[in-house]
């Protein structure tokens, strides 16, 4: 039997056109390259290197080694930044860290020393017991002051804040009888910095002051209505017949409400008291002066809460008679401020549990 007989490429087969799809081309040597074709390939890209214009060597390493000094330059741009980017760093903690505190001298020889209250009086504050005593030490002790003012703008806080600062303020005219305390007053200085003003030898006020607001309070709420409402049941468990007092999920005894009437009452009657120590026979009869009312700067001068209409510089000019002011008020520093008041928020979100919990309430 003879072999089959395979048309060539581009020829019919049994009257087939060569175009038609369904008949099937044999694959030619050109699709399939041999190693002599590969060896041809690779001897014309020799030659074509050979052809090549002389010195083409030293180019491409010329070209590489600018492109590595650019790189090069670059890594030392970057080494540089980041190194001066450091030391700023380094230079702003440094000197966060190491800033005492100090307080502001910027004039020498006899002068009006000058602590200021700003803001809520509790601790861990500007207007801390510990930080406001410093000051006023400070302003005490120096020789060069011929007295002292105490700037008060302030709605109060702390009756323990304000009794520590009372306290001290007493100690060191005391300690220096020759050197007169003043408060002036700005925007306010009622409740717990009414506490600390008490103290002064003398209280200046603006016409438009809010002063006064002698009282103590005790703020909460109560849900037991609402709960019954809404169907929810407290469950409370103590060891102690008045652990849970003041427990804003829990009914209000008759008893427990009493004794928490008498404890402001006790705390309020200090606060007469030392009004009344700092104040003497300056205060009016008005029944309402230890109510827990406030009032105008102008109005507090007629009760005698306040002894006349000025400010800080009418003070140093005209009663103290030393014109120059110096603030001795301690200032943190930034390390310390944040510190703080990271240590707030901690402090705080405690004293919110142990509230919630019934064990404190705030007092005012």
């Amino acid at each position: 039997m003879s072999e089959p007989q395979h048309p060539s490429s581009g020829q019919s087969s049994g009257g087939a056109s060569g175009d038609d799809p369904n008949v099937l081309e044999p694959a030619t040597h050109a699709d399939y390259p041999l190693d002599e074709d590969l060896k041809r390939a690779d001897k014309r890209a020799r030659e074509q290197v050979r052809g090549q214009a002389p010195g083409w060597e030293r180019g491409v390493l010329e070209k590489v080694l600018l492109a590595t000094l650019r790189e090069q330059r670059a890594a030392r741009r970057w080494r540089i930044f980041f190194r001066l980017a450091t030391l700023g760093v380094f230079l702003l903690v440094f000197f966060t860290l190491f800033e005492f505190k100090t307080t502001t001298k910027s004039v020498s020889g006899r002068h009006t020393a000058m602590v200021t209250i700003d803001g809520e009086i509790a601790a861990g504050t500007s207007a801390s017991a510990e930080a406001i005593n410093a000051s006023l030490q400070a302003a005490f002790e120096d020789t060069a002051s011929a007295g002292v003012i105490l700037k008060i703008n302030s709605p109060g806080g702390s009756p323990v804040q304000a009794g520590i600062i009372n306290d001290e303020i007493r100690r060191l005219r005391g300690i220096y009888p020759d050197k007169k305390l003043y408060v002036v007053v700005e925007e306010v200085c009622a409740s717990g910095g009414y506490y600390i003003a008490a103290a002064a030898d003398m209280i200046y006020v603006d016409k438009a002051s809010i002063i006064g607001s002698i009282g103590v309070l005790m703020d909460g709420f109560g849900f037991t209505g609402l709960m019954e409402k809404i169907g929810v049941e407290r469950r409370l468990y103590t060891a102690g017949a008045n652990k849970g007092m003041l427990d804003p999920f829990s009914p209000q005894s008759p008893v427990q409400r009493a004794y928490a009437q008498q404890m402001l009452d006790e705390i309020h009657q200090q606060f007469i008291t030392v009004v009344r120590e700092g104040r003497g026979k300056r205060l009016s009869d008005d029944p309402q002066l230890f109510s827990g009312l406030f009032w105008s700067g102008a109005r507090s001068v007629e009760l005698g809460l306040a002894d006349g209409i000025g400010t800080a510089d009418f003070v140093a000019r005209d009663v103290i008679k030393a014109e120059n002011i110096v603030d001795y008020t301690v200032k943190d520093n930034i390390a310390e401020r944040v510190a703080k008041r990271f240590g707030a928020a901690m402090g705080a979100g405690a004293v919110k549990a142990l509230l919630w919990s019934g064990s404190l309430q705030p007092l005012r």
